[in-house]
């Protein structure tokens, strides 16, 4: 199992991959293949409704995702949510934001929450830090995403100029790709994520990792994947908005100082925000996170007792390395 700070490091440099390739050709994909939504099973949770539901993925096989809707015909906001990829978390999946796209649904959002692709069954981690199969992964998690952009933009009853994601850790990262690939979204929230390597390059645990993983070998793969660097899309996210949520107190490697270095790559307008918290952050985030989004979204205000009941997302320990 890998350690979040391995991981971390993996999409640092894995992140960097195959400047000849350039960076559209790699996202593309047919935008009007049938999504062949299908449609598992159905929870009433009073005048919401989630759907348990899974659509096809460009790159091959399946992408399970929560669709939450609320009651009435709209037209509605929409939010796509990308959980975070902690692995021993029990939360290493669609099920992290559910309460929160419940609550939401409440002032008119239609959610969806798709599985990343690493989290998927049946997916076999590469144990290479630098394989091609990590490439070929974010690749599909950024496509697998932008298809569910396709499918909310889809529905009669979304409005599509009130459309907003928030991602979470590795898929972080992957809002920030998306920030400077798709210009559907008006905002965008970024939490405890990696968004740049021309930042992470220059530090301790990018040379350490190097070493650890042969020089000359390292530097031969990384030479070959160039391109795939968050902080080149996000520095052009405008003019959506970027709000950037961190941790003090969170792995070494996304340091209170480092998530600045990331705040300045980011383009304009944007808001940063650090939290007395670990990498999962904490209430004040979610509360500063809602409201953010019923601002951006044009939302009425969410009752505070609603946001309250949202339960914390755990913690969970370290892996051994």
């Amino acid at each position: 199992m890998r350690t979040f700070v391995t991981a971390t490091l993996f999409l640092c440099t894995a992140s960097l991959l195959a400047q000849d390739a350039g960076p559209s050709r790699a996202f593309d994909y047919d935008s009007k293949s049938p999504l062949n939504i299908q449609e598992v099973d159905v929870e009433h949770r009073g005048n919401v409704t989630v759907h348990d539901i899974s659509y096809a993925s460009p790159k091959g096989g399946r992408v399970p995702a929560y669709l939450v809707v609320p009651e009435g015909k709209g037209p509605f906001a929409a939010i796509l949510w990308g959980h975070w990829y902690w692995q021993n978390s029990a939360f290493f999946n669609r099920k992290e934001f559910l309460e929160e796209a419940v609550v939401l649904a409440h002032v008119g959002v239609v959610s969806l929450l798709p599985t990343g692709v690493g989290a998927r069954p049946g997916h076999v981690d590469d144990p290479d830090e630098l394989g091609d199969q990590q490439v070929a992964d974010l690749v599909q998690q950024i496509v697998d995403m932008r298809r569910g952009a396709d499918l909310l933009m889809a529905r009669k009853d979304v409005d599509p100029q009130r459309f907003a994601y928030v991602g979470h850790s590795y898929n972080a990262a992957v809002g920030a790709f998306l920030s400077g690939i798709d210009k559907r979204f008006r905002a965008f929230v970024l939490m405890a994520g990696g968004l740049s390597d021309e930042v992470d390059l220059k530090t301790e645990e990018y040379k350490q990792f190097r070493q650890k993983y042969g020089p000359e070998k390292f530097d031969e793969k990384i030479a070959k994947r160039r391109w795939l660097d968050p902080g080149k899309f996000v520095s052009h996210a405008s003019p959506a908005i970027v709000f950037l949520q961190y941790g003090t107190h969170d792995v070494p490697f996304l340091s209170p100082e480092r998530a600045r270095q990331y705040e300045a790559v980011v383009s304009e307008p944007k808001r940063f925000q650090l939290y007395h918290a670990p990498h999962v952050l904490n209430a004040e985030a979610r509360r500063d996170r809602v409201a953010f989004l019923c601002d951006q979204l044009k939302l009425k205000s969410l009752d505070p007792s609603l946001i309250a009941g949202i339960p914390d997302l755990p913690q969970p320990p370290e892996p051994a390395p």
